[in-house]
């Protein structure tokens, strides 16, 4: 059986399903219950019946001073005894009396014939037969002697009318009940999903923008009342909870979005304006020279746009994702990489990158996170130091004041800055002052966040040996086996 769609009509169907089972079985166990009791009240009643015959036998014979045998053979035809009609059950009872094998006495609507067939044999006790097409329940007992013997019986059918006739004044009132109890339990279901309707409302007429958290509101009955904060039940709850966190979870998405949409048009209004000057300058300058300094330019502010747009995407996925699984990386390696990636740059800029590493420096990090962050520190160390400055990295086991880590250094003979600027390296977009270099100020925003989510402590200082910016990391190495 196919569910109906909808929740109401599906916890209606469940609840009328089950209460139709319990139903059933009740009404079997009671049939059951009915009939066996209403069997052990008739076979009493029986039995009753043929100790009466027995007794009323016997007491006949004694006031007559005669033995049995003698007192059958005075009457040697079977006498019919006309009872009267006192119930409309009563025509439905029989009774015969046998002696030696002749019939002595039966009541009018008994058979000539015993009740239990001779060749089945005579014995005590409750006997179901078929006499005249038709099923009797017996019973049979020997009279005041061996050779009387007394059979009452009842009609079968009569047995299943009193039963139909019990389990119709018990049951008929319970099945009046289905249709009554289906109408209570739909308006109870229907009472009980108000909040889940009052909510689907609330949702389907709450605009689009808004992310509030929400509230379940309820209407009076008069049409004059207002809607009024209702307490939810604790289903509900929890479902106002999970859409809450989601609503949180989308806002932060989508602000997320807005200010990376608002970053990149900010800062890519520049580079692309700057491209199109040189462009247009070209187009429009005669001289070789002069043009071929202009299409240097653009393709200048080609790569810078790129790259702006590489550190803006970096930094989204940074924000918009959790912390990635860790393993083991060789963070010797990586610096190694780093550095030769940056050589050809800092020639040409006249500058030194030197690296002291051991062979290998296993840390627990992700690894291209890492590789984005000494990109960065790199990147960012060469760009901001004059021609002919020394740029070096070193790794080594961190000093006491952080056991057990290692400790990256990225330091440069450039200018450095003075305390209070470098706090505010990582706001996005923002760059000390004074600088000629070109940037966006994305940079340290980027090694920030990466150090957030590998859980890197960072620490700038002046160099000692230097003199310019010294930037250090500990991370975590790889515990021992």
């Amino acid at each position: 059986m196919r569910l109906p769609r909808s929740l109401q009509g599906r916890l209606l169907a469940l609840v009328l399903g089950l209460v139709g089972v319990v139903w059933a079985c009740t009404a079997a166990l009671t049939w059951r219950d009915a009939s066996h009791e209403l069997d052990e009240l008739l076979d009493g009643h029986l039995a009753q019946a043929a100790a009466l015959l027995v007794v009323q036998q016997s007491h006949e014979v004694a006031e007559a001073g005669e033995t049995p045998q003698e007192h059958a053979a005075e009457q040697p035809g079977a006498s019919t005894l006309n009872t009267p009609n006192l119930h409309r059950y009563a025509p439905r009872v029989a009774f015969q009396v046998f002696h030696e094998g002749q019939l002595v006495l039966r009541s009018a609507n008994a058979p000539a014939l015993p009740m239990v067939a001779p060749e089945r044999g005579f014995r005590e006790g409750f006997t179901d037969v078929t006499a005249k097409g038709q099923a009797w329940r017996v019973f049979a007992a020997y009279g005041a002697e061996a050779d009387v013997q007394v059979y009452v019986g009842e009609q079968a059918a009569a047995r299943d009318e009193i039963l139909l006739a019990v389990l119709r004044s018990t049951l008929w009132p319970m099945a009046l009940a289905l249709p009554l109890l289906a109408g209570v339990a739909g308006w109870a279901i229907r009472r009980g999903l108000q909040p889940l309707r009052a909510l689907g409302d609330q949702l389907r007429q709450r605009p689009a923008s808004s992310l509030a958290p929400l509230e379940l509101l309820q209407t009076g009955s008069d049409r004059s009342s207002r809607a009024t904060t209702a307490t939810p039940p604790t289903e509900v709850q929890q479902m106002m909870q999970a859409l809450d966190g989601l609503f949180e979870r989308i806002a932060s998405l989508m602000e997320r979005e807005r200010r990376f949409t608002a970053d990149a048009a900010h800062e890519l209004r520049t580079p692309i304006a700057a491209i199109r000057t040189q462009a247009q300058v070209a187009l429009h300058e005669a001289d070789a020279g002069q043009r071929r300094h202009a299409l240097q330019a653009t393709l200048d502010g080609c790569d810078r746009a790129t790259r702006l747009v590489e550190q803006l995407l970096t930094l989204s996925r940074l924000e918009a994702s959790a912390a990635p699984p860790t393993r083991v990386v060789d963070l010797a390696a990586l610096a190694r990489q780093a550095v030769a990636d940056i050589a050809p740059r800092a020639l040409v800029q006249g500058q030194t990158v030197a690296l002291d590493a051991p062979a290998t420096c296993p840390v627990n990090a992700d690894e291209t996170l890492l590789a984005v962050l000494l990109r960065n520190l790199l990147d960012n160390a060469v760009r901001y130091s004059p021609s002919g400055a020394t740029v070096h990295v070193s790794l080594a086991a961190a000093g006491p004041e952080h056991p057990g880590r290692v400790r990256l250094t990225v330091e440069d003979s450039g200018p450095g800055l003075p305390s209070e600027v470098q706090e505010q390296l990582g706001r996005r977009f923002q760059r000390p002052a004074g600088l000629a270099q070109r940037g966006s100020g994305l940079g340290w925003s980027i090694v920030r966040r990466i150090a957030e989510v590998l859980r890197i402590e960072l620490q700038l200082t002046c160099s000692p040996t230097l003199g310019g910016l010294a930037v250090q990391a500990w991370l975590a190495p790889v515990p021992p086996s």
